[in-house]
């Protein structure tokens, strides 16, 4: 089976995000990033576009969830959950496989997914991308945040993320802001 979009595995378990990674390769589907955080996955996708992310309920460093909420526009989400702890509404958004699956179900889903999957128009907005000197600003603000709040990179990276969406200005703008107050 030959799917047109992207997958990225995250797992919290280096072992279990391999083994679904070798299912996917095995079946013709192509695995983008194996990630165990949710703050690797975001720099996956960023860098991806869009895509469909397969992953467990909790993350390293999240749950399904707040990654979902945070994943760029263009990407699906399959859930690979035991159902403990799904009490809770999911979003309609998020697929939902109950574990244990078997390796057919889990491509046949995915295969649905990628049938769905309808990648933004060649004529969109073309990502911009950022200027050494924009880079140098971010890294330094990742940096401070790590140095000062005691943060992992993925941990910056997200925090600066969610902070410069939930104020409505771009990564920049906040990595600058970030490094003025700091």
């Amino acid at each position: 089976m030959q799917v047109m979009a992207s997958v990225i595995v995250v797992f919290p378990r280096t072992e279990d995000a391999g083994r679904v990674k070798n299912l996917l390769q095995r079946s013709g589907i192509e695995v983008y990033a194996v990630c165990t955080s949710g703050g690797a996955a975001l720099q996956a996708a960023d860098q991806l576009g869009e895509g469909i992310v397969v992953c467990g309920y909790r993350l390293k460093d999240m749950l399904y969830r707040h990654l979902y909420e945070l994943l760029p526009k263009g990407f699906m989400m399959l859930l690979l959950s035991s159902g403990r702890g799904l009490e809770e509404e999911v979003p309609g958004a998020v697929r939902v496989l109950r574990m244990p699956l078997s390796a057919r179900e889990l491509i046949e889903q995915i295969g649905r997914m990628a049938s769905e999957y309808r990648p933004e128009k060649p004529a969109r907005i073309e990502k911009r991308s950022r200027s050494e000197e924009q880079t140098k600003i971010i890294e330094e603000a990742k940096l401070r945040l790590m140095q000062r709040r005691s943060m992992s990179e993925p941990e910056a990276h997200r925090y600066l993320q969610k902070t410069s969406m939930d104020s409505g200005t771009n990564l920049v703008e906040t990595a600058e802001m970030i490094l003025s107050l700091m």
